[in-house]
């Protein structure tokens, strides 16, 4: 019997990746478990490891081939070696690349909707790990719809299913609600300068997409907040050099990770902007688990902190330099960049001075760090000299009005400038 291996959705954005390699070939013995193949999705390069025992009958997809739909057809395993294949029937198109002499690439087809879990006899396609937060949670599994492979359903479905608020039931006779409208495209525009094209990665198109909704659909306000910078230097200095030279207690502190501990604390402090909006209600997160944006070559992505208001300093740092080395190799696990509720953009190591950050649904808030200046400050009747750090707090105002976000700034701003209350 022939079963179609299909393409993954490895991450909620994901609608097509690319099939970066094949780890098995035609003819191949497959164990459960087994690795498949690594695939590129818009966030990370991620191993596909195997559901089902047999042969790796034949390859679909070839290495390297972008633009793999989810839930095509990449390749077919027979329960025995040499068994003939038919032609298989592909759940959903291989995405094509438009034509060099098209006048105007078509529109991208949706990817076809993974089906729910099939049960046969009593038994229903779920990974052991999925199974048994399921128990804990009370969640039905018959009520889970799978996006591992061929409906199989895998840890993020259930957590997602747990953290889905319960929408009633909509009348029979309301009317479809209408689809959003596109954003209006730009007017083409002849380029006649010699040029270079560079085609747009799977992370660049999703980054486009995902921001250009979140400024158009979201409305932003910002909250500017000067802060003093010496006392948490110090601090720095003093810690770091106690550090051990080596070995598993060693550590170095850098401003960002005193930056991470201090917003951890601020949002246990306003849990109002530990926040996300949705249609039904405002969801208030219990855990406080801070996003990091970090460059990597094909833009960006925000590795999660989790729960960063219970780590101490040291765990803050060597979690963060795990996470931004990983992330950097698109090693990544899809749990350590999926969720947070508030994120951090730091763009000081650069020399920038102060920026607006667009906000990152479905979270609420991202903070702007700019770099650390030495400028006058009015003291009593003097003007000193003080290392001076300027944050900008963007603001989903749906979820956060002007006075919560200026109260978490001023929260923030005494923890960074009186930073032993963070070692409490």
């Amino acid at each position: 019997m022939a079963t179609n291996i299909l393409m993954p959705a490895l991450s909620p954005t994901m609608t097509e990746g690319k099939l970066a390699k094949w780890l098995k070939k035609e003819g191949d013995e497959v164990k459960s478990g087994d690795v498949l193949a690594e695939i590129e999705t818009d966030k990370a390069t991620m191993e596909v490891e195997a559901v089902d025992e047999g042969y790796l009958a034949k390859i679909l997809v070839a290495d390297g081939t972008e633009g793999v739909a989810v839930n095509a057809v990449i390749a077919v395993l027979t329960a025995t070696k040499g068994e003939a294949v038919d032609a298989p029937t592909p759940t959903a198109p291989v995405a094509a690349a438009p034509s060099a002499a098209a006048p105007a690439a078509a529109a991208p087809a949706a990817p076809a909707p993974m089906a729910a879990p099939v049960a046969q006899g009593a038994r229903i396609f779920a990974s052991p790990l999925a199974k048994r937060i399921a128990a804990q949670n009370g969640i039905d599994l018959k009520t889970v719809n799978g996006t591992g492979p061929n409906g199989r359903i895998v840890r993020a479905d259930v957590e997602k299913a747990q953290a889905a608020p319960k929408a009633a039931p909509a009348p029979a006779t309301a009317p479809a609600a209408p689809a959003a409208a596109a954003p209006k495209a730009a007017p083409a525009v002849a380029i006649t300068a010699p040029h270079t094209k560079i085609p747009h990665s799977t992370m660049r198109k999703v980054i486009a997409r995902r921001l250009t909704e979140s400024k158009q659909s979201v409305p932003h306000f910002y909250l500017t907040v000067n802060i003093e910078l010496d006392a948490l230097l110090k601090l720095r200095a003093e810690l770091n050099s106690k550090s051990p030279k080596d070995g598993a207690g060693a550590f170095k502190l850098s401003v960002n990770d005193l930056v991470i501990k201090a917003c951890a604390v601020a949002l246990k402090r306003h849990p109002g902007v530990n926040a996300s909006w949705t249609d039904e209600a405002i969801v208030q997160y219990d855990e406080v688990d801070v996003s990091v944006a970090v460059a990597i070559p094909d833009g960006l992505i925000t590795p999660i902190v989790k729960g960063a208001d219970r780590l101490g300093l040291a765990a803050i740092s060597n979690a963060m330099k795990d996470l931004a080395a990983r992330a950097k190799t698109g090693k990544l696990k899809p749990e350590e960049f999926q969720g947070g509720g508030f994120s951090i953009s730091n763009l000081g190591m650069f020399g920038i001075a102060e920026f607006s950050a667009i906000i990152n649904p479905p979270q609420a808030a991202i903070l702007a760090v700019g770099a650390g200046e030495r400028r006058p400050v009015v003291k009593g009747d003097a003007i000193v000299p003080a290392t001076v750090m300027s944050a900008t707090l963007s603001v989903d105002h749906r979820v956060i009005d002007g006075a919560l976000g200026a109260e978490f700034l001023q929260t923030l701003k005494g923890l960074i400038e009186e930073p032993l209350s963070l070692l409490l």
